[in-house]
């Protein structure tokens, strides 16, 4: 069984080399999760709601759904680097199907998450920041 040991350099990042080479479904693991971080964050600040409604908020916001209305918005300010990110997370094979996405939405969110958990990796918060405040 694993053992939990305690992160004390979680927050430090690796250098755009180390992160690029890990599989872009690895980083959209981080990045589902940074994200989910980021929202549920702004939900608990921006209002008094019931954690019921927040918890509905955010799910609308990290759904695939969610992730492919952001992308219009940010997917041509992406830089090379992260759109290369972004492919290469848009065509990874997934270990999981969608649910209540299409194939299609599902893949670009996949290709979203990995430039999220690129961008976090490398220590990029400030654009993390910029691109999921459009």
């Amino acid at each position: 069984m694993y053992k939990y040991k305690a992160m004390t350099n979680f927050l430090f990042s690796i250098t755009p080399q180390q992160a690029a080479n890990l599989s872009p479904v690895t980083l959209a693991f981080i990045g589902d999760a940074v994200q989910s971080l980021i929202v549920r964050r702004a939900l608990a600040l921006e209002c008094d709601r019931k954690p019921a409604d927040m918890q509905r908020l955010a799910a609308e916001r990290v759904s695939a759904v969610g992730q492919n209305a952001l992308l219009k918005d940010i997917e041509k300010l992406f830089t090379d680097e992260e759109a290369a990110i972004y492919r290469r997370g848009r065509n990874a094979k997934k270990p999981t199907k969608a649910k209540h996405a299409t194939v299609e939405e599902y893949n670009r969110s996949t290709g979203l998450e990995a430039v999220l958990g690129y961008l976090y990796l490398i220590g990029s918060f400030d654009r993390i920041e910029e691109l999921l405040n459009l």
